[in-house]
């Protein structure tokens, strides 16, 4: 949780906040997608977070995903953004949120591989027609977008 939003927590507590969000789906060589387990919820999930107030998005796609899995990002592609009622979210601690998800794609990246501790309990790779069935809901929009994308572009 960003500065930012533990500052916004302390005054609405558990009320609904408009979230902006900048996030990435890293693709391997074989076209498998690298995807987070995360801790506070028995989900998996592509990498992001908060966007801290005067970030770069893109800025802070990067460093979200080098602070969840430890890769540096090279050059990424813009997905697209995902907002509405599909990503609302309730978290298990009570936090609701809205949230508006700038996802970009990935598959120029360096660094090993290092789950965060505290928010990531793995990192494992899928391929893209074998993803867990237990995706964080707030991903699974732009993760369908990314699938389509893929066939598109294949097909």
């Amino acid at each position: 949780m960003t500065e930012y939003i533990k500052t916004i927590r302390k005054k609405v507590e558990h009320d609904p906040v408009m979230q902006c969000g900048a996030s990435v789906i890293v693709v391997n060589g074989q076209g498998d997608v690298l995807l987070q387990h995360r801790a506070d919820e028995d989900a998996w999930g592509y990498h992001g977070g908060a966007v801290e107030l005067g970030e770069d998005v893109e800025a802070a796609a990067c460093r979200e995903l080098q602070e969840e899995t430890g890769l540096i990002a090279g050059k990424m592609t813009l997905l697209g953004v995902f907002s509405g009622e599909g990503m609302h979210h309730i978290y298990p601690n009570g936090d609701e949120v809205y949230n508006v998800d700038i996802v970009y794609i990935c598959d120029d990246y360096s660094g090993s591989i290092c789950p965060q501790q505290g928010e990531v309990t793995e990192l494992g790779w899928f391929a893209q027609d074998q993803l867990p069935s237990n995706l964080f809901g707030p991903n699974k929009r732009a993760m369908a977008a990314f699938l389509q994308k893929g066939r598109q572009d294949n097909g």
